[in-house]
């Protein structure tokens, strides 16, 4: 973590092998119903983050409008009772049960205002601004077994190399998933 921040940035997302969150149009449903098929689990002393060992851990959540507009069709709003900052250029000042930042400068201020330890940043575009501030100190990737070819990148150009430390890997089932934490260096 910075020493000048009070806070880490994580993030906890899914990609295709190739490394998209999304197809072209916004669809996960590649990652949240994969077809079934029947997958080996090779064994890890030391796992990656779960969800259920992620969310618990975090107090604030920064996300991008199109991520946070994929949430509000949900039948359930997933993120109760934790301070909610969208980043975007055309959402209100206030949009229901978030408040809305304008830039990554913007969402730190609310990150200190809400005085968050741990911060859980997610959306394409808002995980790549905050990457290139800085501002992620932890990764934890779920990369799904398959190829989509084009979509919405995870990650995209970087002006210098970002130094990754594996800190613990394992195979979910019976998804496939291959999950991967990381310590940004």
């Amino acid at each position: 973590m910075s020493s000048n921040r009070t806070w880490q940035g994580c993030v906890f997302v899914g990609a295709s092998l190739d490394g998209f969150i999304a197809r072209d149009d916004g669809d996960i449903a590649w990652l949240s119903r994969p077809r079934p098929r029947i997958h080996a689990q090779p064994t890890s002393s030391l796992p990656a983050l779960t969800w259920e060992d992620f969310f618990p851990s975090i107090d604030v959540i920064v996300m991008g409008r199109a991520t946070y507009e994929l949430a509000m069709s949900f039948s359930q709003w997933p993120y109760e009772e934790r301070p909610m900052i969208v980043l975007s250029h055309g959402l209100a000042e206030q949009e229901g049960h978030v408040e809305v930042a304008r830039s990554v400068d913007d969402a730190v201020r609310a990150i200190e205002r809400h005085e968050g330890r741990r911060v859980y940043v997610d959306g394409g575009q808002t995980i790549q601004s905050f990457l290139a501030a800085g501002l992620i100190d932890e990764l934890t990737v779920a990369f799904a077994p398959v190829l989509l070819g084009k979509g919405i990148r995870l990650f995209g150009e970087v002006s210098s190399d970002i130094l990754l430390t594996v800190r613990g890997s394992h195979v979910s089932s019976p998804d496939g998933l291959l999950r991967v934490t990381y310590d940004v260096a």
